[in-house]
C-alpha cells in the first residue's frame, strides 16, 4: 500500500525519504503514532526550503487520510510557531531522532544530522502516523570516525567532541550558549549571524562538491594530511 509513497515524494522534490519505527524515541503522549515518514530536502534558501517541506508534508497527510490513517505533521525546526497545538509537542520530539531511526543519517559531532551522501545539508520534516509502514533499517552508530574537524575549527569552541550512538543518543555535543554568543558577536560586527563552519567543513558535505563556500587552505591541508 505504501510502496509508491517514497517515489511520489521524491518526484515532488524530496531529496531523501525514510520510514521509521519511532516508539522508542517518542514521549508516551504521542507514542501511539508509532511510525514516521521522514523527509529530507537539501538545504537552500530558507523560505523556499520551508515551503517545499510544508508541501511535501501536506502530500503525505493527504495520502494517509485517503487510506484512513491518523497522522500528525511536525513542522521543520526552522518554521516552528509557538502558541499552536503542535508547539506543545516540540519538547517531546526531534526530527533528527526520527531521521536516524529511518536510516537517513547519524548525529555528527556538530550536533547535526549527517547523511553519508549529503552531509549536514538536509533540512528535515516529519509526519507521525499510526499507519503500519515497513520501517527502514535504522542507523545505530556515528559515521564520523576519528574526524574532529568541526570541533577543532569551531570559532566559538562550542563543539565538545562527544560522539552519538543509538545507545547514547543524548550526549552533550554542542554548548549552544557559546554558539549563540558567537552569533551575537558576528551580528554586532556587521556579519551574518550564522558562521556555518561546522556545516561547510564536514567532509561528507564536501565530497560530492556540494559546498559553495571556500574552506581555508590550512583546514584542507589538515584533512588531506
Amino acid at each position: 500500500m505504501f510502496q509508491g509513497l517514497k517515489q511520489r515524494l521524491k518526484n515532488s522534490g524530496s531529496t531523501v525519504v525514510g520510514f521509521a519505527a519511532v516508539e522508542d524515541v517518542l514521549s508516551h503522549e504521542i507514542a501511539h503514532l508509532k511510525r514516521a515518514v521522514c523527509i529530507g530536502v537539501r538545504s537552500g534558501l530558507r523560505d523556499e526550503t520551508i515551503e517545499l517541506l510544508g508541501t511535501l508534508q501536506k502530500e503525505v497527510g493527504a495520502f494517509l487520510r485517503e487510506k484512513g490513517h491518523r497522522f500528525l505533521i511536525i513542522p521543520p525546526d526552522s518554521d516552528r510557531v509557538n502558541g499552536t497545538f503542535v508547539s506543545k509537542l516540540y519538547p517531546l520530539f526531534t526530527h533528527k531522532a526520527a531521521a536516524t531511526c529511518s536510516g537517513l543519517g547519524w548525529i555528527g559531532r556538530n550536533g547535526l544530522l549527517i547523511s553519508s551522501e549529503h552531509g549536514p545539508r538536509l533540512s528535515l520534516a516529519t509526519v507521525l502516523t499510526d499507519a503500519d509502514l515497513e520501517p527502514d533499517e535504522p542507523i545505530t552508530a556515528s559515521g564520523c570516525g576519528e574526524c574532529e574537524l568541526c570541533r577543532k575549527h569551531c570559532p566559538a569552541g562550542a563543539i565538545t567532541g562527544r560522539q552519538w550512538s543509538r545507545s547514547n543518543p543524548f550526549p552533550v555535543m554542542v554548548n549552544y550558549k557559546l554558539c549563540a554568543s558567537h552569533k551575537l558577536q558576528r551580528r554586532a560586527g556587521g556579519g551574518k549571524p550564522n558562521c556555518g563552519l561546522c556545516i561547510n567543513i564536514c567532509p561528507y558535505g564536501r565530497k560530492n562538491g556540494i559546498s559553495s563556500i571556500a574552506i581555508r587552505k590550512d583546514i584542507l591541508l589538515e584533512e588531506t594530511g
